[in-house]
């Protein structure tokens, strides 16, 4: 075998060499001569459980060791010496019939039948609680109805840690235990099992306590599965977190810091634009390749900035701190300030004034703004036109005077004698007006009032109007070809093309304000 490695230029790691070993650990089992045997560090925990001083202690490891009961054989049996101390009226006394079926109970929950190997093909469960002064966890899993235990937890919390709320502690628990049982849990599927309802809601929420959104981001790396469980059933993992350690030491205590979870350096593909100096503010490191001036620019800038785990917040020149955003948020802050009712579809500069109130900062605010107003179709569709998107002018040429009129139609408004409407000619030289009240504003009667017009004024050589029905249409265009006047129209989405008559309309609609007041009827 070895001659073939050698053949293959395959080179031997010799510190993973082991020849002609007695015993090997696989999967946390000892595989010897002896046959198969439990790692001790996985039960370490239960086989130096000190034996139970009092009622409530009895109790708590009845309901641990019942709830693998149905893999140990003659548990009843096993357990009755223990089990009679329950009974009413019996004094406590621990001897050593207790003592032998309390080790002997110990031995069963920690031999290789019922602490089995991890199936990587099975989701993992866990199952932790916390209670005054540790914390317990059990990593297992579930092959059909029964469940299997792995890994036994167990330690204390610091005097400091010992105040934490009971949120904050159950859901330490669950970051020692995802700490410990990590080698099995990563890029696996994990059920997560609690008796502290609030923690499901704490995975939601937003504006918790940095503390607990720091170990919530912790956790996002896992696949996790979260499932309610009564207190009565999580026995296992409240009898270990009820476990006093005498010989408590640094070692012994809770760390809620995984590893690696210093912030180090941000080193992303999609960096964010304050990548720099938050790496300078966590880990004091300055940018590589960096000139004399951009080092002095740098530092300059950095004054208006500070760091408060998990977010860049930047002193603005008015006094205002601001949380630094990039990315996608950026995106979904803008669409709120301008989309949402109290946005209200602003302009570009109060659209990003919003933001900044809002308490929000990136450097590319307006620019964006901008681009979003851009691109926003309900602003550019009651919005006015620019001159950029104008239509073209059409070419309208005046000769003399009384051969170019320009007509158009005011209305409605409150009937007064049947009539609704105002038609209304000029001439574009002399500015001479013609008006007439008429009951509605069809072609018909447009007609009417053209023949008296020109029969008055004479023949004119054009006609301009707005494209309404009442001037385009079939009937109009065949009257003017019979009176050889040539019908223009005006540009769409332009008024300014019918300026002489717009401005007569404006003046008569003044006058009838000034005249009729509150009685349409005169």
């Amino acid at each position: 075998m070895l001659q073939r490695c050698k053949e293959a230029h395959l080179v031997l790691n010799w510190e993973k060499c082991h020849f002609m070993v007695k015993e090997g650990i696989v999967l946390g089992h000892k595989v010897s001569s002896a046959g198969l045997e439990v790692d001790n560090a996985k039960i370490n925990v239960i086989s130096k459980l000190p034996p139970p001083t009092n009622i409530k202690g009895v109790r708590s490891f009845l309901r641990h060791a019942s709830f693998y009961r149905h893999f140990i054989k003659d548990f009843s049996k096993i357990a009755r010496p223990i089990t009679k101390l329950l009974e009413k009226d019996t004094p406590f006394e621990f001897d050593d019939e207790c003592q032998k079926a309390f080790e002997l109970l110990k031995e069963k929950l920690t031999c290789a039948p019922v602490i089995v190997s991890p199936n990587w093909n099975l989701p993992f469960e866990i199952m932790c609680d916390a209670s005054d002064f540790a914390v317990g966890a059990v990593l297992g899993q579930k092959d059909g109805k029964n469940f299997h235990p792995i890994y036994f937890a167990s330690e204390t919390l610091n005097p400091t840690q010992q105040k934490y709320t009971i949120t904050e502690k159950e859901l330490m628990a669950v970051v020692f235990a995802f700490d410990k049982f990590r080698s099995y849990l990563i890029l696996s599927k994990t059920i997560f099992y609690t008796d502290h309802s609030p923690l499901r809601n704490l995975f939601k929420k937003q504006d918790a306590k940095p503390r607990l959104i720091r170990w919530i981001l912790l956790l996002q790396e896992f696949d996790i599965e979260i499932k309610d469980r009564k207190g009565t059933e999580n026995a296992a993992a409240d009898h270990l977190s009820r476990i006093e350690n005498d010989e408590s030491s640094d070692d012994s205590k809770v760390d809620d810091n995984f590893l690696g979870e210093t912030l180090i350096e941000i080193n992303t593909k999609d960096e964010p634009w304050f990548v720099e100096f938050a790496n300078y503010l966590v880990g004091d490191i300055i940018p590589k390749g960096m000139t004399y001036q951009k080092k002095n620019k740098f530092f300059s800038d950095l004054k208006h900035y500070f760091w408060e785990e998990p977010y860049l917040f930047k002193v603005c020149s008015n006094g205002m701190i601001r949380r630094c955003i990039f990315g996608p948020e950026t995106r979904t802050i803008l669409d709120q300030c301008h989309h949402r009712p109290t946005g209200g579809h602003y302009g570009p500069n109060i659209t990003a004034k919003k933001v900044l109130d809002s308490g929000f900062y990136w450097p590319t605010i307006i620019k964006e703004a901008y681009t979003l107003v851009r691109l926003c179709e309900a602003c550019q569709n009651i919005g006015n036109i620019s001159k950029s998107n104008e239509m073209p002018l059409n070419n309208i040429q005046v000769c003399k005077i009384f051969d170019i009129w320009g007509i158009d139609f005011m209305g409605p408004f409150p009937k007064s004698y049947k009539y609704e409407y105002i038609l209304v000619t000029i001439d574009y030289i002399s500015k001479w007006a013609e008006a007439q009240a008429l009951p509605t504003n069809d072609a018909r009667v447009v007609i009417t009032f053209l023949k008296k017009l020109f029969c008055h004024f004479g023949m004119p050589k054009a006609l301009i109007s707005n494209r309404g029905t009442h001037f385009w249409n079939k009937i109009m265009e065949r009257t003017m070809k019979r009176y050889g006047v040539n019908h223009h129209f005006s540009t769409s989405y332009h008024p300014q093309t019918s300026g002489q008559v717009e401005n007569t309309n404006r003046v008569l609609k003044r006058i009838l304000e000034k005249t009729v007041k509150d009685n349409p009827a005169i």
